[in-house]
């Protein structure tokens, strides 16, 4: 049992060194002598759980998908309206991102064209299926226009989510991305929102980004 715990133990360690790196560097420009160093593992360690860098790569994007699986569950949890879970996923995420180098990383690898292996799905196939159900279910709520077409701003707000974090990354702190989604839903909710129920959702995004620069 203990030799077990130290196995799972030095394979946590292997994947957070390797997904703190592929976040600052890059996945190309991370070689396995690097994760290594940085992990304060052998080689021999290294290869005993992971056989090339593309299964460290997939480890990685596993454990994202598992994260933003439970976000997507914490917040359809208490019967909220579809705006709001959808709203509270993309800050979830957001957190996520701000907290974890491991879904940071995740995110940034797909954005690097590494190969998603089945059964796992792209994530950003997965983001898209929610986000147009939960825009869907927006509309039938009455919180959108009854002219939006949901797949339309569903391919919008991933993109917006995405770019925000790919643009980010090179000119300001992972720490602003709260503002940023914040900023991105303002400008969101004022063109889908009916005026009567818009106050509601620009309280949220401001109590949302507040409560993630609280944590």
């Amino acid at each position: 049992m203990a030799r077990q715990l130290r196995a799972e133990q030095t394979r946590a360690t292997i994947i957070a060194a390797a997904a703190d790196l592929f976040d600052r560097q890059g996945y190309e420009s991370t070689s396995l002598s690097d994760i290594v160093g940085h992990a304060g593992v052998t080689k021999g360690a290294l290869y005993f759980h992971f056989a090339a860098k593309e299964d460290l790569a997939h480890a990685i994007l596993e454990l994202q998908a598992a994260a933003v699986r439970q976000v997507v569950a914490d917040a359809e949890n208490r019967g909220r309206s579809s705006l709001e879970c959808l709203m509270r996923t993309t800050f979830g995420i957001a957190r996520l991102a701000v907290d974890d180098p491991v879904p940071r990383a995740g995110l940034r690898l797909v954005t690097a064209d590494v190969s998603v292996r089945p059964p796992l799905r792209h994530p950003f196939t997965e983001w898209l299926e929610f986000a147009t159900r939960k825009f869907a279910g927006a509309v039938k709520d009455s919180d959108l226009h009854p002219d939006v077409d949901a797949g339309t701003v569903a391919h919008s707000l991933v993109c917006f989510f995405v770019g925000t974090r790919v643009a980010g990354r090179s000119i300001e702190p992972v720490s602003r991305l709260p503002r940023r989604v914040a900023e991105m839903w303002f400008l969101l909710l004022r063109g889908l929102v009916p005026v009567h129920r818009r106050p509601r959702y620009l309280a949220l995004a401001t109590q949302l980004e507040r409560e993630i620069r609280a944590a």
